[in-house]
């Protein structure tokens, strides 16, 4: 399995640095989106109750803002205005969404606790499919 690329970026909620290395020892759901794409909206809505109800000890869930293919200026206020709770980050252009070889948003990336890539799912990816592929790494 390939390790994933480490990086460090600024949250939207705290303004603070969050870094992948942070949680090493953890599972990760990375999810790079835009506020325009309606397949954004709709799977980060679902990832929103997933992340209401499991036990976030076992997983680190984290959106990724891709900056460069963004529309809006106030990533913030499109956050609070949904309510999103999870942390997400402001990429630096495409910078991560490029180390991690995004072809669309949405694209979901999940890592095992040593942080190597365990499956990417592209923007025609059904939640469903995403779910499942968070099995073995919860069990």
């Amino acid at each position: 399995m390939k390790q994933a690329p480490s990086f460090t970026l600024s949250s939207v909620q705290t303004k603070e640095s969050w870094s992948l290395d942070q949680c090493m020892g953890q599972a990760v759901m990375l999810t790079f989106w835009t506020s325009w794409c309606p397949d954004s909206r709709v799977d980060l809505s679902l990832k929103q109750r997933l992340f209401q109800a499991m036990d976030q000890s076992k997983l680190q869930m984290i959106m990724v803002n891709v900056t460069a293919r963004e529309r809006i200026e106030d990533v913030e206020s499109f956050v609070n205005e949904q309510g999103y709770t999870f942390p997400v980050l402001l990429d630096e252009g495409r910078t991560v969404y490029d180390l991690y070889d995004c072809k669309g948003v949405p694209t979901t990336v999940l890592l095992n606790s040593h942080h190597e890539v365990v499956s990417v799912f592209g923007e025609q990816a059904s939640f469903q499919e995403v779910t499942e592929g968070l099995v073995p790494l919860l069990t």
